[in-house]
């Protein structure tokens, strides 16, 4: 008689054991996304994008007045805007593959303006291939070629925009060093190439 009671008593224990680490187990997962969704949030600050200084001394000081910085809309484009995809992801890889530039700022290999100046042709390639293989999808959030309005387009813009969506041509392939300096190979370049 003693062990049907046992049994009964051991299957409560192990049901419970395993409500337990059920209930364990989903805090541990909402845990962790939340903290990778805050690291997520604060590595897309301009404040973590600047806390270095290459960044800071080059790439933002160029963004700094920039039309994407300050224009007659008021409507400012932070780092993440332009270099951060949206979705998940594609932001966590694109996180990965951005510690190459954490690693470059500790090895000192960007950590003057001459060094910065010495890889910014590498940088920028680097940049504009991404953008390209995404159809400038970040860009794209903000500029997309459906929603322009043609007719409040400067003629010549207005027909570069045509020729570029009946072309298949992303943002970047004509509107290179819009926030950023052009690397002197690229700004000797006639435009769109």
């Amino acid at each position: 008689m003693g062990a049907p009671m046992q049994t009964g008593s051991r299957r409560r224990r192990i049901a419970g054991s395993m409500i337990g680490v059920a209930g364990a187990s989903f805090l541990a997962g909402i845990l962790f996304w939340s903290a990778l969704g805050a690291g997520v949030a604060a590595t897309n600050t301009e404040a973590f994008c600047t806390s270095c200084h290459a960044m800071r001394d080059n790439a933002y000081a160029e963004f700094q007045g920039s039309i994407h910085d300050s224009n007659r809309t008021g409507v400012r484009a932070t780092c993440a805007d332009c270099h951060v995809p949206r979705d998940l992801v594609h932001e966590i890889a694109d996180k990965v593959r951005a510690s190459a530039q954490v690693y470059h700022a500790l090895a000192g290999t960007i950590d003057t303006k001459e060094k910065f100046e010495a890889r910014r042709q590498v940088l920028a390639t680097r940049v504009w291939d991404t953008m390209r293989a995404t159809q400038s999808r970040e860009c794209r959030s903000c500029h997309a070629f459906e929603s322009m309005s043609a007719g409040r387009q400067r003629p010549e813009a207005r027909e570069a925009h045509e020729r570029a969506m009946t072309a298949g041509k992303t943002c970047i392939d004509c509107h290179k060093g819009i926030a950023h300096f052009l690397p002197d190979e690229e700004a000797t370049a006639p435009p769109g190439t």
